[in-house]
């Protein structure tokens, strides 16, 4: 799969709108997303007008969002890495489970509307924020839950599984013996169990009847054998078990522990396939439950990037709010074109790119003098890589 697929990468950002976002938008659009440079797909990002209240409230909610922001990401990666491990990591059934409001997440971008119902205008900021970090910590808290639930089954499953694979030294007997292979009800006698190493099997028939006293001669049959050990009983006296087992450890027989009980061995069999059907059942829920929950995080994601985008547009542009905001795709390999295109474009706005001449070095000076995410125009991101581990 080329990263081509395995990568879900945006940009949003705002420039001034001079009084016509429209028109701004349709000038940036066709810088990047025209013909004549075709780098991107460039939608415009409808943003509300809020309250905006006092310039000290306004930081103050900026650094809010910054880390709600944080949050909310870091709850997409929890939801993505459910998806893959259920998923098995194919990244078109990945993708096909990212859905939001019935819809791909391009289609979503391309045609967000912001929801009224759920996050009314007429709030303030901090409301509004505070109404989508309460939605995405409940998902959060719920989806621990739910996975912690899923992965206690699993470990579970998963244990009874490890006993009914390799070889005979480790797995689960209840498959093979039977109860003529056993001695029963005496009150002397009891039959033992070993798993025998195939180039050892000369040296078990040579010796098992003598490695302690009061061992049933010729007692010893092979029950079955896989392509490394061969399960074999001996029969011999209560008493002396204990010896034989250390003496037949010294010549590296493995000893398997097992008392023959019908009832027993029924109810291993039982519990495996009853876990094995709740662990499927709590997959299949926990997959619902993934999915739609990567929609709701998702969209109020979104939902904090316009509040995001808002809040920063103000700060910088100042009042009233006259600015463009736009969502904007950069195609496989062109988000440098696209930079420079938006350092050309907007590098006015901003200190160094202020100069008349608007060089790549004058983008790097800038660039390097502030924060690596900072630039003239506002800028935020989401970025969604499939194949994280």
């Amino acid at each position: 799969m080329s990263k081509t697929n395995s990568n879900i990468a945006y940009w949003f950002i705002s420039v001034p709108a001079k009084g016509d976002k429209n028109m701004v938008f349709r000038k940036l659009k066709d810088k990047i997303s025209g013909l004549a440079n075709e780098y991107s797909e460039t939608y415009q990002f409808i943003i509300p007008q809020f309250k905006i209240g006092t310039l000290d409230g306004l930081v103050m909610i900026s650094d809010e969002l910054l880390k709600f922001d944080q949050a909310f990401e870091g709850t997409t990666l929890k939801l993505l890495d459910i998806l893959r491990n259920l998923l098995k990591g194919d990244i078109n059934l990945i993708r096909a489970n990212f859905v939001v409001n019935e819809k791909s997440i391009d289609k979503y971008l391309e045609t967000f509307q912001w929801n009224i119902q759920k996050y009314r205008e007429d709030k303030s900021l901090q409301e509004i924020a505070n109404s989508l970090n309460q939605e995405v910590s409940g998902i959060d808290s719920l989806m621990k839950k739910k996975l912690a639930d899923y992965n206690q089954v699993k470990g579970s499953l998963q244990a009874l599984e490890r006993k009914q694979n390799g070889n005979l030294s480790v797995k689960n007997l209840a498959d093979f013996v039977r109860k003529e292979h056993f001695v029963h009800d005496s009150e002397h006698l009891e039959t033992l169990l070993f798993a025998v190493s195939r180039n050892l099997y000369k040296d078990w028939y040579a010796k098992y009847e003598t490695l302690t006293q009061m061992v049933v001669p010729r007692s010893s049959i092979k029950i079955t054998e896989d392509d490394d050990y061969g399960l074999f009983t001996v029969t011999l006296f209560k008493r002396v078990a204990d010896d034989f087992v250390n003496k037949a450890r010294e010549e590296g027989f493995t000893y398997r522990e097992f008392k023959y009980n019908e009832a027993d061995i029924e109810n291993q069999r039982k519990q495996l396939q009853e876990i094995g059907e709740t662990e499927k059942e709590l997959s299949v829920t926990l997959l619902r439950l993934a999915k739609t929950n990567f929609g709701e995080v998702f969209s109020a994601w979104i939902h904090l990037k316009a509040l995001r985008v808002y809040v920063e547009s103000v700060l910088r542009y100042g009042l009233p709010p006259d600015f463009m905001s736009s969502i904007i795709k950069p195609k496989h390999k062109q988000e440098h074109k696209v930079r420079e295109v938006l350092n050309k474009e907007y590098g006015k706005l901003g200190g160094i790119l202020g100069r008349d001449t608007q060089s790549e070095e004058n983008i790097e000076e800038f660039h390097n003098l502030v924060d690596k995410d900072y630039y003239p125009y506002v800028w935020f991101q989401i970025h969604i890589d499939l194949n994280r581990r």
